[in-house]
């Protein structure tokens, strides 16, 4: 560019000093010297031709201005004959994310059966009827694709996120994996394999072991089956037990196909025809859990001492406003690690923050956590510090508990910042097409539709500290769930615990 523009200029020098010189008239030497000068020259310009800037420009069409308001585009959903459901929402993204959604997880294991959602999570987008495994990934890296699974205890999901352009060949990979795995007796051993090593190591994350827990011994009934597969169902687990839980829990009317950033009518036709020929099958009850409480400890041999303590909120998202009130009120509480992640004092505004981890130098961690299913959900307190503080530790965990149940004790202004903390967190969250996929897929797993934001919001903005007050009451007047795990020899007693809260 340089070498260019110095070139150019060197024969500007040349035609300027010379211009009299081959001028033939006096008109044109005013030509000349009313051009502009060098860097209309330069430029291309010629500025005694230009029209006023108020001026259109002759053949030239303007686009159209960007309104002040575009309306978010609405979730559309169709319903095959055979009882899939397809639902999308467009976007302005140049990428799209599609997946598939069923209406199956742990709590449709048997016995027999145990182990099946979490080796299946990782045996997706293996080997199919009509593609080997390296054809799947070649295929996939061949448009910049990313392909995920993720296996809950209600429901599991198929993802696979890439340019708009490839939406044809996205849905077709994404129901050939879903429905024509072969599960080789070679990548299901590879797998298991895989999977034992990784519950070696789960002692080093207590935290998840215990949450694990919590489920495991407050439930009874379905919701109580492991999340991770137990070693015992790995040592049995085969391609057999696989497919009879495939050709019985992934069936039509409990299957969901979503999509973030594609047209309605273009995935309706790419999805149907290799939808439409799954069987229509009567859709099963789900299988029954009652929430009962317990206690579940594990010695270690570990350097801190972990506890959890959760109560129920039965209901789940089928009584959705006490859903959203509990998802507020962890916000409200937070908490965290001991340390702030963004340096001192950045993001230590939440009750436990400000109430624990501030006070008590010992505290390793204090946080607060929820599971919310569809007809119960879970709220508690996770907390980690040396088996010596431990026991002051779960004292402190019951008196916030306690405090959030007690009237007075929630402040307006702490309210009015975990509320908006909560709309800000969601629509991050919405930022990203593949979480929009999500959120629609499950969704309409649960309610059937797809709830707009909006009414999300609203929710939230008329909640009232009388409200988290009557929640956090039902929450404890329910049993308590305990679950501790390193030195739990220093950890109080399930009753002495539980008679806590039956005292307040």
């Amino acid at each position: 560019m340089y070498r260019t523009a110095s070139s150019r200029l060197r024969s500007v020098k040349g035609r300027v000093g010379n211009a009299t010189r081959y001028a033939t008239s006096s008109a044109a030497v005013t030509s000349s010297s009313s051009s502009g000068g060098l860097f209309s020259w330069l430029t291309g310009e010629r500025s005694s031709s230009l029209p006023p800037l108020e001026v259109p420009l002759p053949g030239v069409s303007l686009p159209a201005a960007i309104p002040d308001y575009v309306e978010p585009s609405k979730t559309r959903i169709t319903t095959l004959a055979n009882g899939v459901k397809i639902a999308s929402e467009m976007s302005t993204n140049p990428a799209a994310s599609i997946g598939l959604y069923l209406d199956c997880g742990s709590i449709y294991e048997t016995p027999s059966t145990c182990g099946s959602t979490h080796l299946l999570e990782r045996m997706a987008f293996k080997s199919t009827g009509n593609r080997s495994h390296l054809r799947i990934v070649r295929e996939v890296e061949a448009i910049g694709g990313n392909v995920a699974a993720s296996a809950s205890r209600e429901q599991m999901g198929y993802t696979f996120d890439a340019l708009r352009t490839y939406i044809p060949e996205m849905v077709e990979l994404l129901i050939d994996s879903v429905r024509n795995p072969v599960f080789l007796e070679w990548e299901v051993n590879e797998e298991l394999r895989k999977l034992k090593a990784e519950l070696g190591e789960l002692s080093n994350n207590p935290q998840g072991l215990l949450l694990e827990a919590i489920h495991s011994a407050g439930y009874s009934g379905a919701l109580a089956n492991p999340l991770l597969a137990p070693e015992s169902a790995l040592n049995r687990m085969d391609s057999s037990i696989l497919e009879e839980f495939v050709a019985k829990n992934y069936t039509a009317p409990r299957m969901v196909l979503a999509a973030s950033g594609v047209e309605h009518e273009d995935l309706l036709s790419i999805a149907e025809p290799l939808l439409s020929d799954l069987p229509q099958v009567p859709r099963p009850t789900e299988p029954f859990s009652e929430y009962v409480g317990g206690d579940f400890r594990q010695q270690a041999d570990s350097p801190c001492t972990h506890v959890a303590l959760a109560f129920e909120l039965p209901g789940g998202w089928l009584k959705e406003k006490d859903a959203i009130i509990m998802t507020v009120i962890q916000m409200l509480m937070g908490g965290g690690g001991s340390f702030s992640a963004g340096g001192p004092g950045k993001g230590m505004h939440s009750r436990l923050y400000l109430r624990v981890l501030n006070e008590y130098q010992q505290i390793q961690s204090f946080s607060a956590f929820n599971s919310i299913f569809n007809k119960t959900g879970l709220f508690g307190i996770y907390a980690s510090s040396s088996s010596d503080f431990i026991g002051k530790a779960v004292d402190v965990a019951a008196e916030e508990l306690i405090a959030l149940a007690t009237p007075g004790q929630v402040t307006p202004v702490q309210l009015k910042r975990a509320k908006e903390a909560t709309k800000s967190a969601v629509l991050m969250n919405l930022e990203s097409r593949m979480i929009v996929s999500e959120d629609i897929g499950r969704q309409v797993l649960t309610f059937g539709e797809r709830k707009p934001i909006e009414y999300f919001l609203k929710d939230v903005e008329k909640i009232t500290v009388d409200d988290i007050t009557n929640v956090a009451r039902k929450m404890l007047s329910s049993p308590l769930t305990m679950a501790s795990y390193g030195d739990v020899i220093h950890v109080p007693g399930y009753e002495s615990v539980s008679r806590k809260f039956h005292a307040k």
